[in-house]
């Protein structure tokens, strides 16, 4: 018997095929907008969390101000003393200091203003910088604890042309505050356009550029074996506000963890997607209401049908599970083409930034749970949606609906 119900609902959607594909459309484009916001948003997610892996979770970093800025642009810069503290501070097995600035640039007659980071030499704080940094070597070499006028250079430097209308490689010679820096070395591709078009110098040859000394604009930590990161931050909290005779709370500093940035970072990304699905859940409601739509115009056109069939023995709830399977279906269709166009846009999506933007960070993540959640919310949908016009159907009595016209 269910077979049969069934088989006559998939003939009634034939039957009013331009009315059906209407009404899947509808659901198309609200499943197609979730499937594709939700796949790149998860690709980001996991793309910044792979970030976060490799630099580990062991690494603390101290910024001078209470919040982040633009780099360069706080008053109260950190110290050689501010280090210090923070070197003898229990727990802390590495400190480096690190300059962090937007300099001008020239390179082939031409300028631009790219970010500067003057970094440390000495290997275990050399090393806690190119772990923090990622800072892998695609081409060149890395500095040597001798260099001096040397520079790296971000991927999309050596690797685009757009920049200087002209590739940077190794050997050449660019300018920053009229100093001459030679290119040693390419760093391995981040995905961050930003970050890969950053410059990296010797940390006494960004203070000569810059004419400072004894001013860092960030502190990166590594935490000894074995201890936990946030309790270490606290000692380094401790140790600052007891040095600069501050309260806690009124502190010109700001440490964090990288495990505090990793809870932060997915705080703010749950309540964008949230937002996001807020957004995208108009569309499905304009769907679905199509889908009721339909399915009410169903009843009314086919009310001697209803009729007919309930004088030769239909039930109630037969008729009620023709229109049910209607919707339904109409929701599974809708939902499967929705999902096949929200991958196709994702991945769009993920091609134009990899090959156009340079950044592998939009990405696209689609798992068997997200397909199966989606089906199953679309035939979900279509069933809610024609429930009262199935109930309506269902109700009525064959000799009103014989005398329908």
């Amino acid at each position: 018997m269910i077979k049969e119900l069934i088989s006559l609902a998939l003939n009634n959607i034939r039957r009013r095929q331009l009315r059906s594909w209407l009404s899947i459309i509808g659901i198309c484009i609200g499943i197609s907008a979730v499937v594709s916001l939700i796949s790149l948003s998860q690709g980001l997610n996991d793309a910044i969390s792979e970030q976060f892996t490799k630099i580990g979770t062991d690494k603390i970093i101290v910024n001078n101000g209470a919040a982040f800025g633009p780099p360069g642009a706080l008053i109260n810069k950190l110290t050689s003393h501010d280090l210090n503290v923070i070197e003898k501070t229990r727990g802390v097995a590495t400190a480096t200091g690190v300059i962090n600035r937007f300099v001008n640039v020239k390179f082939n007659d031409k300028t631009t203003t790219l970010v500067m980071n003057g970094l440390s030499l000495k290997k275990d704080e050399y090393k806690l910088i190119e772990e923090t940094r990622s800072l892998e070597i695609e081409d060149g070499r890395k500095f040597k604890q001798n260099d001096k006028n040397k520079v790296l250079i971000g991927y999309n430097l050596a690797n685009q042309d757009s920049i200087f209308s002209k590739k940077l490689k190794l050997s050449d010679k660019i300018m920053i505050n009229d100093k001459s820096l030679e290119v040693i070395g390419v760093v391995k591709k981040t995905g961050s356009p930003f970050e890969d078009t950053n410059v990296y110098l010797p940390l006494e040859t960004a203070e000569e550029i810059l004419d400072i000394s004894d001013k860092y604009d960030i502190i990166f930590v590594r935490s000894e074996i074995g201890l936990i990161p946030s309790k270490v931050k606290e000692k380094i909290e401790d140790a600052l506000r007891k040095d600069r005779k501050e309260k806690k709370g009124e502190e010109d500093f700001k440490v964090q963890t990288f495990e505090s940035v990793i809870n932060t970072f997915n705080s703010i990304f749950s309540i964008i997607q949230a937002v996001v699905l807020a957004i995208v859940s108009i569309s499905l409601l304009v769907g679905s209401i199509g889908v009721m739509n339909t399915m009410y115009t169903a009843v009314l056109e086919r009310t001697k049908e209803i009729g007919i069939m309930k004088a030769v023995g239909a039930k109630n709830i037969h008729v009620l599970i023709i229109f049910i399977v209607e919707s339904s279906f109409l929701g599974l269709i809708g939902g499967v083409i929705g999902i096949l166009i929200g991958f196709s846009l994702s991945k769009g999506a993920e091609f134009f930034s990899t090959y156009y933007l340079g950044s592998n960070l939009v990405r696209t993540s689609i798992s068997y749970t997200l397909i199966i959640g989606v089906v199953l919310f679309s035939v979900i949908l279509g069933c809610i949606s024609g429930i009262l016009p199935a109930y309506q159907a269902s109700k009525l009595k064959p000799v009103d609906a014989l005398r329908y016209e």
